[in-house]
């Protein structure tokens, strides 16, 4: 069950678990494995690149000859065991991408936040009228309980709504950019590999209420 707190940190409540996210999603492990390798996987580059012996200059003659120098037989001073030959099996430029359709990325989504809400790894911060935390030390305070804490505490994921970016959002970004163990994102940009990365999530208000709104079909489709 979400606890809830206010920008001091102080426990103001507490928040049932949507019915959205209260189901077995043990059986949904592959899809949450394909939608982090596919999130990992798109933003590759893709361009390291080797080249074979056909491709490096030179080694056109052959270094010596065949029979009666007592050394080994070679062929080509570009062959892969000679100092600045050919590369055997090396990398070329390649397409990292992996595709998952949407219906499958979806389920991801929705087994990664049940799991993170069972394991009661969410805290919700109420984000009422007047919300004024905008310095670093304030966050830290509010996260770890003080700014020199923030440096061993637990990596700390921040989840506000996109209709919050004006204001909490942009503030809570400023706040949490120089913190190494805190992370901050809306609910548009949310990825299965944050959602499972991080130890501990924090939703503001908004942020609760539309992810729940987001997946409230799948509480419909269990009851059904």
């Amino acid at each position: 069950m979400p606890t809830v707190i206010d920008p001091k940190g102080a426990t103001v409540g507490t928040e049932a678990i949507p019915a959205a996210f209260s189901g077995d999603v043990s059986g949904k492990k592959n899809a949450m494995f394909r939608a982090v390798f596919r999130e990992l996987a798109n933003p590759r580059a893709g361009t390291a690149s080797t080249k074979r012996r056909d491709e490096v200059r030179g080694g056109g003659r052959k270094p010596w000859k065949q029979k009666g120098t007592g050394r080994a037989r070679q062929g080509s001073i570009r062959s892969p065991q000679w100092t600045k030959g050919g590369v055997v099996f090396g990398p070329k430029p390649r397409s990292y991408v992996s595709s998952l359709n949407k219906k499958e990325r979806r389920a991801a989504m929705h087994a990664a936040l049940s799991d993170r809400f069972q394991a009661d790894c969410i805290t919700v911060l109420a984000t009422a009228d007047g919300f004024d935390l905008v310095k670093t030390r304030d966050l830290a305070t509010l996260l770890f309980g003080s700014a020199k804490a923030a440096k061993s505490g637990a990596r700390t994921l921040i989840i506000y709504a996109p209709s919050e970016h004006a204001g909490i959002g942009e503030r809570l970004e400023r706040a949490g950019r120089n913190l190494s163990k805190v992370g901050v994102t809306h609910t548009g940009a949310l990825d299965v590999k944050d959602v499972l990365g991080y130890p501990r999530l924090l939703l503001t208000t908004a942020a609760f209420e539309t992810l729940s709104a987001a997946f409230a079909d799948r509480a419909i489709k269990e009851t059904a």
